[in-house]
């Protein structure tokens, strides 16, 4: 069990990392396609992703410890097993069954050569289950069996090449077996999907709620908090750029914030009739609560309300980064300022956390402060 535990905890590790960092994007391709988040299209996208990255372990791992495989293995070493359903004589051969004896049949099932059998069935099973969610009509069963085929013959050539010269003799072996288990697998889940996906909504009924959503003027608020940090991000990633090219400070990385701010939050929408790089990729724009475009006022309330908080916790932090020697007179002010600032922080991000929070709860009947105070609504396009 051990053997396997082991990819499927590696799996884990790395998909709970790519799903990290694949939140922003897959929030973006929800609300261009759907029009919302949808937790059965997530929870399918997010276990799809972590199942290929097991299934691709359980192929691969554990590695071997040097690259010399070589080294490890006798000069007639065959990499290679190319006579079909030799697997049949295999757990046959490897059973301690008397065929006159029915009572001893039970043995088949508990060799490992069955069982490895039955692993290369199942492995791909799951990937017939999700093509069928994917191209939903039974017609597609032969790309099914097709694709199954595909993904074992990519797992075997990945094996017989040593991970593609990563390692320089093939550390297990090609077995067309394994190809014929693992695409048959895949054929059968695919034609066993209906009865697995029959408890789950449907991708059709998805498809319905999104040409609906589509209709409606309606933002939900998360789309608003995409576009907001879409923006952010496009102002610290540029910044990260310029840092490889050019020697900074703390100054200068304030001012090209600050400069960012102005440009994407204010500038930006001013001259783009009320939208935004964020809020043009998440589809919607700005509008006056009565359905005029954003007056100059409005956006620069806008923009303050956005670049204060971020001013702030800069500007404070940076007072705190004073260090004074613990013999000045001014020491023990300066310690209580300094706690005074991490308490005044910690409870204004604590604020506009629980603010957040709820319109996300209210699910979009309240407008987020920065709107509010700007007199601004987002309006799908």
């Amino acid at each position: 069990m051990s053997v396997y535990l082991f990819p499927i905890k590696t799996a884990f590790i790395i998909f709970s990392l790519i799903g990290f960092f694949l939140i922003i994007p897959w929030l973006i391709y929800s609300y261009r396609k759907y029009g919302h988040v949808s937790l059965w299209a997530s929870i399918v996208a997010y276990s799809f992703t972590f199942y290929m990255l097991t299934a691709l372990f359980l192929v691969l791992l554990p590695l071997p410890d040097t690259r010399d495989t070589c080294a490890l293995q006798s000069p007639d070493t065959v990499h290679y097993s190319l006579v079909p359903f030799y697997f049949i004589w295999d757990i046959i051969k490897s059973s301690s069954v008397v065929w006159s004896q029915p009572s001893t049949y039970i043995q088949l099932f508990k060799q490992s050569a069955f069982l490895q059998a039955a692993f290369n069935f199942l492995l791909l099973l799951p990937f017939g289950v999700y093509l069928r969610y994917f191209f939903q009509k039974k017609r597609y069963w032969k790309m099914a069996f097709g694709l199954g085929f595909v993904l074992s013959l990519f797992y075997e050539i990945t094996q017989i090449t040593g991970i593609y010269g990563i390692y320089n003799c093939a550390y297990r072996i090609l077995d067309v077996d394994d190809l014929i288990l693992n695409s048959t697998g895949a054929l059968f889940g695919f034609l066993v999907a209906p009865v697995i996906l029959a408890l789950f909504p449907s991708r059709k009924s998805l498809l319905a709620k999104s040409e609906k959503m589509r209709e409606s003027h309606f933002v939900p608020p998360l789309s608003q908090l995409v576009a907001i940090t879409i923006d952010y991000l496009l102002i610290k990633v540029s910044w990260i750029l310029i840092v490889r090219l050019f020697p900074t400070n703390g100054f200068l990385a304030f001012t090209y914030t600050t400069f960012g701010f102005i440009i994407l939050y204010f500038l930006v929408p001013l001259i783009w009739n009320g939208k935004t790089i964020g809020t043009n990729i998440m589809r919607f724009k700005l509008i006056k609560s009565g359905g005029e475009p954003p007056s100059w006022q409005s956006l620069l309330k806008r923009f303050f309300a956005l670049y204060l908080p971020w001013t702030v916790s800069w500007s404070l932090n940076l007072f705190n980064s004073i260090q004074l020697d613990m013999d000045s007179n001014l020491y023990p002010y300066h310690v209580w300022t300094t706690v005074a600032i991490f308490a005044f922080l910690v409870i204004m991000w604590i604020v506009l956390f629980i603010h957040v929070m709820f319109i996300l709860i209210s699910r979009g009947k309240r407008n987020f402060y920065f709107d509010y105070v700007a007199d601004l609504v987002p309006r799908r396009k």
